[in-house]
């Protein structure tokens, strides 16, 4: 079974992340496709990220998930709130019964080190400083978790998603929402060669 991490935060939410190594027949059996996605590789993340809110939650209502206009999915009746992100060869996922959610994953690129300054603002990059290229990567993914959480659209990463700092243990940034004026905790591990972070609302 190719869950390479998972975890249950409590007891109404958990995560997880899936290193996809099945074809895409091994889905399809399991999961509808809800969109018409050509590219092949694009597919088999959309499936096995759908597959994958079912693993954590047995019984999930995949199949009256919709799109929204922002393309965030939900369900109407937000009998689960949840998030999926895709990179690679690797799908992740959180779902919570009660609280909104986001997560997202990164691989490391050099691409982020010379963008740095399109997601982050001068006081950020005072602030903490990183020097890496994974370092870079988790501040882009932690901002993609906090725009995914909100859901709506529209967001200017360098503006309106404020990092204030790291928390005590450097495991999660404390994060200012303009647009809701909210104060959020975005989680952070780093796996080999794979960045995580998600968030759940206060």
């Amino acid at each position: 079974m190719p869950v390479i991490f998972q975890e249950e935060i409590n007891n109404a939410i958990r995560l997880g992340i899936w290193k996809i190594e099945e074809p895409p027949d091994f889905f399809r059996e399991k999961v509808p496709l809800h969109r018409a996605v050509t590219h092949p590789h694009k597919m088999l993340q959309h499936l096995a990220g759908r597959f994958l809110l079912q693993y954590l939650f047995p019984g999930f209502p995949y199949h009256l998930i919709q799109i929204a206009e922002t393309r965030k999915p939900f369900l109407p009746d937000e009998a689960f709130h949840f998030s999926i992100s895709h990179c690679g060869d690797y799908a992740a996922a959180i779902v919570s019964r009660e609280q909104r959610v986001g997560i997202d994953i990164e691989i490391p690129v050099a691409k982020v080190v010379t963008i740095r300054h399109k997601f982050m603002s001068p006081a950020e990059m005072e602030l903490l400083n990183p020097l890496s290229m994974e370092e870079y990567t988790q501040v882009w993914s932690a901002k993609e978790a906090v725009y995914k959480w909100y859901g709506l659209g529209k967001v200017d990463f360098r503006e309106h998603i404020r990092i204030t700092g790291y928390n005590d243990l450097r495991s999660a940034f404390d994060c200012r929402f303009m647009l809701t004026n909210s104060s959020l905790k975005v989680h952070l591990q780093q796996f080999s060669g794979l960045c995580l972070s998600y968030v759940v609302s206060e």
